[in-house]
């Protein structure tokens, strides 16, 4: 299936969207050894944990920022989770929403959702760790991490801390990277209790406010939507089903109203989102029928559709051919 890609790329592009890059904990491990004198090895390839490279926990000042110039963090998708204590002032853009933290917050990023976060002055501090879903596994905390209300799509994932919030926060960071060069056997275990606590004390607090939209919101919340829909392609085996169908389904995704999505959608493509879903389910099944063997019935249960009959009449409303004509 080498050319799943292009045809992925010629439809993003016939939306004058580019598809954002896939950044996994691999990669993050590989950005922060280029700036300090790090061993991606350790991280990565060592047999003495199933843990090591699974959790972490940094400075933020030591990683995001070299001399006085601040980084900014894309729209890149993220395979992994983070926490991030937040001293200083930032802002963090996501779906139609832009939250200021103006002098201190903390952030729970998931995987599911990509978000753009800006340093806006110099003076920052404070700690974030990043970990997989594997570390936080329901085998080994009895939970599923993306069940908790904190990492639900909708959730306002960047809250508002007091003084002594903060420094309470603090002090569980400080534990964690205390805990990571001890010799404790059952070290990560511990961790994961100190992640947990953050999570649990997360949930408790206010969300921040959003500023006023701004002009970027339209491209923003387009983006986010591109995102999520291809972000389910390429289908690569049988037991692979796409999950958002609907303008509803993505709609609540993006924690936004459907009648809003669809506005934005047709003021910056031209197309309602409809239209957009089904042309990109139309493109992978041309796919599917001409460079995979699976039969018919399914193609249409990795698309979504519970009947067959079903299938057939979206295909050739889209194509004017069945299925099985298509193929041969």
């Amino acid at each position: 299936m080498s050319s799943l890609f292009g045809n992925i790329s010629y439809f993003c592009h016939d939306l004058n969207f580019t598809n954002m890059n896939t950044i996994s904990i691999r990669d993050f491990y590989k950005d922060i050894c280029t700036k300090t004198d790090c061993n991606l090895d350790y991280f990565l390839d060592s047999k003495s944990s199933n843990d090591l490279g699974q959790f972490n926990v940094f400075d933020t000042a030591k990683f995001y920022f070299s001399g006085n110039k601040p980084s900014e963090m894309t729209y890149n998708r993220r395979t992994y989770y983070k926490i991030s204590l937040i001293k200083g002032k930032n802002r963090v853009e996501y779906a139609d929403k832009t939250v200021v933290i103006e002098k201190q917050g903390i952030l729970f990023a998931t995987p599911k959702i990509p978000y753009r976060y800006t340093p806006e002055s110099k003076e920052q501090a404070g700690f974030f760790c990043v970990f997989t879903k594997e570390f936080l596994s329901k085998s080994k905390t009895g939970l599923v991490i993306d069940d908790l209300p904190i990492y639900q799509p909708t959730s306002d994932f960047v809250y508002q801390l007091t003084n002594q919030q903060y420094q309470e926060m603090e002090v569980i960071f400080k534990k964690m990277s205390g805990e990571l060069s001890s010799d404790y056997a059952f070290k990560y275990d511990l961790l994961r209790n100190y992640v947990l606590e953050l999570i649990h004390t997360g949930q408790k607090l206010k969300p921040m406010e959003s500023a006023a939209n701004t002009i970027n919101a339209a491209s923003r919340i387009s983006s986010l939507f591109i995102e999520l829909l291809e972000r389910q392609f390429p289908i690569e085996n049988v037991a692979q089903t796409i999950q958002l169908k609907t303008p509803t389904d993505f709609a609540n995704t993006l924690g936004i109203h459907i009648n809003h999505l669809n506005k934005v959608l047709k003021e910056t493509t031209g197309r309602s989102t409809t239209e957009i879903v089904n042309g990109r389910i139309a493109e992978e099944a041309k796919i599917l029928l001409k460079q995979t063997q699976w039969n018919v019935s399914e193609i249409a249960y990795v698309l979504g559709f519970d009947e067959v009959a079903h299938f057939s009449n979206f295909f050739k409303k889209h194509t004017a051919l069945s299925p099985l004509k298509y193929r041969n």
